[in-house]
Parts: structure tokens; sequence; C-alpha cells
């Protein structure tokens, strides 16, 4: 695959990622939707185009082509039984979570008070795994992908993920850069699918912010918990409404 396929493949990717269809391209480029159909199937992807489909979509070239040097050297993610051996040993877990996030053995050591030992057997027992190459200088080279995607339902998931949820609900959310909110609307079946779609949009860029990020010291970096939730939902304090005026009435 050659550089200009790669990085339409990278556009392809990051389009879906923001739930934007070949129509919304066709408007930006003032094209028909067949012409925009060839354009990212095969066709010649000019630079100015290129550049309007960038500004449109809040990034840069730069960017794209990180995009699309990331996907040539995309790694696996962990196997069922990598998966399992993590979620039975919490300690694991979170050593290979602060690799996934750029955390070098030095820094994991320092934050949490790690005796070199300790973290040795860490990082051996997860180089034995596969999940990791452990290499000279406490230095390591993942053998998975950093943004991994758990099975749902999986162990990690079956194993942690009510107990992070319910921690992580467990806040006043009063901080400036906290925020939650509950809404409650009827809406139809198309409707409902967009939302879906925005709010998979939303979770794409969260991890495309992580991966610009992780560059920076990890001083400067702060860890950071996004719950994306949506489902067909009734509240139940609906329900002592029916039950009110199923009951017969007294006189």
């Amino acid at each position: 695959m050659g550089d200009s396929e790669r990085l339409r493949e990278a556009l392809k990717r990051l389009l879906k990622a923001r739930g934007h269809r070949y129509a919304d391209v066709a408007r930006v480029l003032e094209l028909s939707e067949a012409s925009v159909k060839r354009l990212l199937s095969r066709g010649p992807l000019e630079l100015e185009r290129l550049e309007r489909l960038c500004d449109w979509l809040e990034t840069d070239f730069f960017e794209l082509a990180r995009l699309a040097r990331r996907a040539a050297q995309a790694a696996p993610q962990p196997s069922l039984a990598q998966e399992t051996a993590l979620a039975a040993e919490p300690r694991l877990l979170m050593t290979f979570h602060l690799l996934c996030n750029d955390w070098s053995v030095a820094a994991i050591r320092a934050e949490f008070g790690l005796s070199l030992p300790r973290m040795v057997k860490l990082l051996a027992r997860l180089d034995r795994l596969g999940l990791i190459d452990l290499l000279p200088g406490e230095q390591v080279r993942l053998k998975v992908a950093r943004e991994v995607v758990w099975r749902n339902p999986g162990p990690v998931r079956q194993r942690y993920a009510m107990v992070a949820t319910g921690e992580f609900l467990r806040h006043d959310f009063a901080e400036r850069q906290a925020l939650l909110r509950l809404e409650v609307k009827e809406l139809g079946e198309a409707s409902l699918a967009l939302l879906r779609r925005k709010l998979e949009q939303l979770a794409a860029e969260f991890n495309e912010l992580a991966e610009r990020d992780a560059g920076l010291p990890a001083r400067q970096r702060r860890s950071v918990g996004m719950l994306v939730a949506l489902r067909p939902w009734v509240f139940s304090l609906l329900d002592s409404l029916r039950a009110q005026e199923a009951a017969p009435r007294r006189r």
C-alpha cells in the first residue's frame, strides 16, 4: 500500500469516526456524491481538496499522516487468554494500563513507590504473557495496541466495569473541569441512531486527543475519565405514578 492510499484510508476512517457520510463530503468539496466515492476509493486526492477536508474536520495534514502511519504499524488487541490474566491480577492490569498511556517504568515506580524487584516482577509477567518486550535499562516495547478495546462481555469488563462506574459516579462533579448531565427525552429511531453515532464520534475524538498528548511529560497530563452511555430507559420514579393511578381510589 502506497503513501497516498494510506492517507486516503486514514481519511476514510476519520470520516467514519466523526459520523460523516459521502453526502457531507460532497457538500464540502462541492462535488457529486458519486465523484466523492471515486475520489475516496481510487481517484487522485489533490492537495487543495485534502486541505479543505482537514479544515472541515478540524485537523491538519500532519495529524492525518500520523494516523496513516499508525494504521500501517497497527498492533493486535490482547487475546482472550491475555485479558483473562490481566483481569485476575489488578496490579498487573494497572501496570499495563499505564504503559499503554506512555508512562515510563521510572515514572510508574516513582509515582506508586514500587521497589525495583517488584517492578521487574510485574514487567516480567507482562513479558511472559506476550504483552510487552522487556528491554535492557527498564525499557519496554508494547506488543499489542495502545488503545485497548476490552471485550464486551469479557474478563476485564465483567470484573471491573460496574465497580469503576460506581466509583466514577460517587463524586459531586463540582470542580471546574468536571461535567455530569442526565437528559431524558423521547426520540424517534432515526434521532436515536444519530445520537449514538455522535457519541461514538466523541469517544473516538477522546482517544485521538489522548494519543496527541501522549508525547507530553507525565507532569503535564492528568488522568481523565469519560463515561459515555445511552440506552432506552424509563425512570423508575414513573412506576410509582403508574402504581398510584392503577390503585383503587379510596373515599
